[in-house]
């Protein structure tokens, strides 16, 4: 099983990254996409966190309410650890659901934005590829796609990995500043890469 996390700073382009690899053909397990599955509705997790937060932090269908448990983690470290601990055993063990069932793929993505936070995904991961961009487009693509202000877009940055310590510990470097297109040129380029990759490593 050949996996590359793919991860990046909020805003630098993950989601259509992996959608660029996807078309590819690359399975793509996402874990921001699990957490969604497993707190839109009502279920154990949901209320857990009911019970750790108050019920004021679900919707009155019983989902996680994300924009008022967003304001509230970004806003105190002791509450996105107490999330964390609730909510990161259960996104890992789905995760690896996820990547045993692409098992048989060249290669596949786990798209994890905090891959460094959350070490727990290391040993799974035969590469990093990280998505990168300066931070005033981070600034601009969130505000546009979340109609979040400024000040809450910077306290989402700041609560995550240093950008230099992303790069500092990346395999390969996506830089993502300019368009799609271009994105999808370097995206085929690594795809290629990680094929040529997944057979070397299969034959040695």
């Amino acid at each position: 099983m050949y996996v590359v996390a793919l991860t990046g700073g909020i805003g630098s382009g993950k989601s259509e990254a992996a959608n660029i690899f996807a078309h590819l053909g690359a399975p793509v397990v996402d874990v921001d996409a699990i957490s969604h599955a497993l707190t839109k509705n009502p279920t154990p997790l949901t209320s857990r966190i009911g019970e750790a937060f108050g019920a004021g932090y679900l919707t009155p269908e019983g989902a996680l309410d994300r924009a008022k448990m967003r304001a509230l983690v970004f806003s105190d470290d002791g509450a996105r650890e107490k999330l964390n601990a609730i909510m990161h055993p259960a996104i890992y063990e789905e995760a690896l659901k996820q990547l045993q069932s692409h098992a048989d793929a060249p290669y596949q993505i786990l798209v994890i934005p905090l891959l460094f936070e959350n070490s727990r995904y290391l040993p799974h991961v035969q590469r990093i590829l990280v998505i990168d961009c300066n931070e005033a487009s981070q600034i601009n693509r969130v505000m546009q796609r979340s109609q979040l202000s400024e000040d809450e877009v910077k306290k989402i940055i700041a609560a995550q990995t240093p950008r230099q310590e992303r790069l500092n510990r990346a395999d390969d470097v996506l830089e993502n500043n300019e368009n799609l297109e271009n994105l999808a040129k370097k995206i085929e380029h690594l795809h290629k890469k990680y094929l040529k990759s997944c057979i070397v490593s299969k034959t040695t």
